[in-house]
């Protein structure tokens, strides 16, 4: 069996990018947002390492910049 080579990879985000493309809000407002489910639920790798799928950041976003514009894309 031959690999698989035109699987997209996974790309994870750690806080500082999450925030930024957040428009800067303070990691609090970050994980309230999680705990209230709003904002997608962080994996974690390892003991001190938290991310973010990409993909799930960035539906977000634009789902945030959809509902700003009456629903529109």
């Amino acid at each position: 069996m031959q690999p698989n080579t035109t699987a997209t990879p996974i790309v994870f985000y750690r806080l500082p990018r999450v925030r930024e493309i957040c428009g800067g809000v303070a990691p609090s407002t970050i994980w309230s947002w999680v705990k209230a489910g709003v904002f997608p639920k962080p994996i974690k790798l390892a003991a001190n390492t938290t991310v973010w799928n990409s993909v799930d950041v960035e539906a977000w976003a634009q789902s945030r910049i959809a509902d700003s514009r009456g629903g529109e894309q």
